[in-house]
């Protein structure tokens, strides 16, 4: 007997749209699917989100020696002219040597966060900038359920599709 439903779908297709469908939940919060592939989905979003909430702390923060050119009033990068060995005159950006702190991953966190890669898919917004789910996971997602102990995802059915008469559910972060 089969562990998982097949939902009519060879494999390599199958896990493709779980892991679709599992990024669009945590993206926007709820999808509506069938009442099948939300029943799959639901333990797959559980697993990443315990993940994110047990990882959500386990960082340091470092200060790091970071190089950027410097900007002017108006933004815009500043440069001076510069004579070359054989004579000739060019711009050259001026660049100046800062230390930024930030957040380095301890050795289980980072594991956390590339099985959160491999699991999910990458996504831009409405503007095609990247968003950054692993991001989104641990600094939004995992804080709202920090002292729940399982039991992230609802779902909720909504009743019969028209064209095909599949039950339809609505799979949403509770």
């Amino acid at each position: 007997m089969a562990i998982n439903r097949k939902l009519g779908k060879t494999t390599d297709i199958r896990l493709a749209m779980l892991k679709t469908q599992v990024t669009d939940l945590l993206l926007h919060g709820q999808i509506e699917t069938t009442l099948a592939r939300a029943k799959e989905i639901a333990p797959l979003a559980e697993k990443l989100i315990a993940l994110a909430v047990k990882e959500k702390d386990n960082y340091e923060t470092v200060d790091s020696k970071v190089v950027k050119a410097k900007l002017d009033s108006n933004g815009n990068k500043v440069t001076e002219l510069v004579k070359s060995k054989n004579g000739n005159e060019y711009l050259k950006v001026v660049k100046e040597e800062t230390t930024e702190k930030r957040q380095k991953d301890m050795p289980s966190r980072l594991n956390a966060r590339r099985i959160m890669i491999k699991n999910l898919n990458k996504v831009k917004d409405s503007e095609g900038n990247p968003v950054d789910l692993t991001a989104k996971l641990f600094n939004e997602i995992a804080p709202k359920y920090e002292g729940r102990q399982g039991g992230y995802t609802r779902i909720i059915k909504v009743g019969q599709r028209r064209g095909d008469a599949a039950e339809v559910a609505i799979l949403k972060l509770v």
